[in-house]
């Protein structure tokens, strides 16, 4: 398939062109160079409706996409489409996931192992202590830190992770040449110096309040998990935790006084059943991303093989590229269920394996092309 960035781009720019749409069009053209410059009639075939290919020309006439593309290298900016292999494995296995992103720094291999942290832009204190104390352990644990570098407990989350020395992700509602808040420039020059900003957002896009809530589901789609620190009845931490659920990630909440406003969401959030973070241990274990990175640090060292245990060894013999459930694999190798869970969380950190829902497994690509697995 023909993968020039520059149609990626121009399909980004069109309103009323999103996941959904740019799929279609592919599925119907084979690539976004056929589609943008398609006839109206083609375009209609392929399933888009007439605004949307009203959009479409007008983005054409008035598109310079090459002229954009190097504004982008002007701006140290590199986007990402579904396309490409260093786009983030995570990501792209939620619903409609964003066709192209945009970053500024650089991802890394274990940032598959990330945890969001969010909260009120209005937090309190203890919120923000709150956000510091589990960031910064996450973070010296080898785990990534997302949020959304807003005021408040996100903030907090970023600079405690910054200063652990560890890796941090910020998820934009804007631009990546629109900053939001502009006193945060900083503290983003920062991050992406041992991290990367990410949007979805092509350059120029202002930070709208109504491209917050969708941005929300770009740091829930990111992490393993998401931690709702505080937030009140209308917090967009709220609909993180949402898109979080949706998505089949675990949702933890820190509890808070039951007469402050800004407790109202994470302590509803564990009445409804999120598990509750009394500290970032409760958290790493829940994901079993305890030993992140010693696992990080045997995975770069080692060949898979050489890395594998018996039990690992096993499970490795009859998973392929067809799932298999957990109690299948427990059957079919002999082994407890609780030591196939283990191992297979385990696999999964190393990169051996891949879990696509419902405990359900597949091994990971590289583990195929390493032991030659059709």
């Amino acid at each position: 398939m023909i993968n020039d960035r520059r149609y990626w781009i121009g399909f980004n720019k069109v309103k009323g062109i999103g996941p959904a749409k740019v799929r279609a069009l592919l599925d119907h053209f084979g690539d976004l160079d056929s589609a943008w410059i398609a006839p109206r009639d083609e375009l209609a075939a392929a399933g888009l409706d007439r605004r949307a290919i009203d959009s479409l020309e007008t983005a054409r006439a008035g598109l310079d996409l090459g002229r954009i593309a190097d504004e982008l290298d002007k701006a140290g900016v590199t986007a990402l489409c579904w396309d490409d292999a260093e786009y983030p494995r995570r990501l792209r296995e939620i619903d409609n996931p964003p066709p192209l992103i945009y970053l500024r720094g650089e991802l890394a291999a274990s940032d598959e192992w990330a945890v969001a942290i969010v909260g009120t832009r209005r937090a309190t204190a203890y919120g923000k202590e709150a956000a510091r104390e589990l960031a910064s352990a996450i973070a010296s644990a080898g785990v990534t830190v997302v949020s959304g570098l807003a005021r408040g407990v996100d903030a907090a989350a970023h600079v405690a992770a910054v200063e652990a020395g560890g890796r941090t992700i910020a998820v934009l509602g804007s631009g990546l040449d629109n900053l939001y808040p502009p006193e945060h420039a900083a503290l983003a020059e920062r991050i992406s110096a041992n991290g990367v900003l990410i949007s979805d957002y092509p350059l120029g896009t202002p930070p709208e309040a109504a491209n917050f809530p969708p941005r929300n589901r770009i740091i829930s789609g990111l992490s393993l998990g998401v931690i709702v620190v505080e937030a009140g009845d209308d917090s967009g931490a709220l609909i993180t935790a949402e898109f979080a659920m949706e998505q089949g990630r675990e949702v933890f909440a820190v509890p808070g006084n039951i007469f402050n406003r800004s407790s109202r969401g994470p302590n509803r959030l564990i009445q409804q059943g999120a598990k509750i973070a009394l500290s970032a241990e409760d958290v790493l274990e829940e994901l079993n991303l305890k030993m992140a990175a010693q696992h990080a640090e045997a995975r770069a060292q080692l060949p898979l093989l050489e890395s594998a245990d018996d039990t690992e060894r096993k499970l490795l013999a009859q998973l392929s590229a067809e799932p298999l459930h957990a109690d299948e694999l427990s059957v079919l190798t002999s082994l407890p269920i609780a030591a196939v869970s283990s191992a297979l969380a385990m696999m999964e950190l190393k990169g051996m394996a891949r879990q696509v829902g419902g405990m359900m497994y597949v091994t990971a690509r590289e583990t195929r092309a390493e032991y030659k697995i059709e």
